[in-house]
């Protein structure tokens, strides 16, 4: 037989605080539903309360994109090769086997190459990545005939000195003696004989290397072609502006001043180069106005 009462509803489940349950007090009631069964055909919703999946659930993951997996490889990659190249220029620089043996000397002509080799006597067993030019130029100050020097290594084991050396302007005479002489007044050998270089003997008076007479004549010298540099037996001057060149036979270069070097210059070569005249005999070549040279 069913029960009078109805279902879904208790008595007394929910009493308000304060009031006695005796007779004559309110009774609330709530009603309990109950989750109903989920019906076929439609979708369950998950209830908010619902729990997160547990640790050993299936997760699905997605693949990493295939352009941040190819930069990371090149990024692994390019520190590969650098810490290689690295490691291979560390093993040259220290390396034994590149270490000089042999000194190769071009390029001089008043120096011998021996000498040389004898200052640069230092740098022999020292690995060619090491060496600098600026090293190589410090160990040949003391050889005034050296005006630089470049340097090129030749491995295993050679090196190659690229000489320039100081090019003689005049003869200077310093006593019994001749000393050539560059445009700096450098002192760049001796000679017993003027005769055997074919330089001009410079007169500028008491302590010729150290006057400005001196420095005006060898200025005018360092301009002028070494074939006609080589004709010429004497340079003088009187003063900064009367500069004179005398030549193997005996004719006279009137100069002036230390203007305009280079036009007279090529004046000069010109005039020497004209066929001469048995007619009209030149003794004296005019340069000092160079646009209007002129022979007497």
């Amino acid at each position: 037989m069913a029960s009078p009462r109805k279902p879904g509803l208790r008595p007394g489940a929910t009493s308000r605080p304060g009031v006695s349950s005796e007779s004559g007090a309110v009774i609330s009631a709530e009603r309990a539903i109950e989750p109903e069964a989920p019906q076929s055909g439609k979708p369950q919703t998950k209830s908010p309360q619902a729990k997160s999946p547990q640790p050993g659930s299936n997760v699905i993951e997605f693949p990493e994109p295939k352009g941040r997996r190819k930069r990371r490889i090149l990024l692994w990659v390019a520190a590969a090769v650098a810490a290689f190249v690295a490691a291979v220029v560390a093993g040259a620089v220290y390396s034994p086997v590149l270490a000089v043996q042999t000194i190769t000397v071009d390029g001089t002509k008043l120096l011998a190459p021996a000498a040389v080799q004898k200052a640069l006597a230092a740098v022999e067993g020292k690995p060619l990545p090491q060496l600098s030019e600026q090293e190589v130029t410090e160990l040949l100050k003391p050889l005034v005939q050296v005006r630089s020097a470049t340097i090129e290594a030749r491995p295993p084991s050679e090196l190659l000195v690229h000489v320039v050396e100081r090019v003689p302007v005049a003869l200077a005479k310093q006593g019994e003696s001749y000393v050539m002489v560059d445009v700096d007044g450098i002192h760049l050998g001796v000679t017993k004989d003027p005769a055997e270089v074919p330089l001009p003997l410079i007169d500028a008076g008491a302590g010729t290397t150290n006057t400005e007479l001196f420095k005006v004549i060898t200025a005018v010298l360092d301009t002028l072609p070494a074939d006609v540099l080589a004709k010429l037996s004497a340079a003088s001057a009187k003063s900064a502006d009367a500069v004179e060149l005398r030549l193997d036979d005996g004719k006279t270069v009137v100069w002036g001043n230390a203007e305009d070097k280079e036009l007279k210059a090529k004046a000069l070569e010109a005039l020497l180069k004209m066929p001469p005249n048995p007619k009209v005999p030149i003794n004296v070549y005019d340069v000092s106005t160079p646009r209007h040279p002129f022979t007497k």
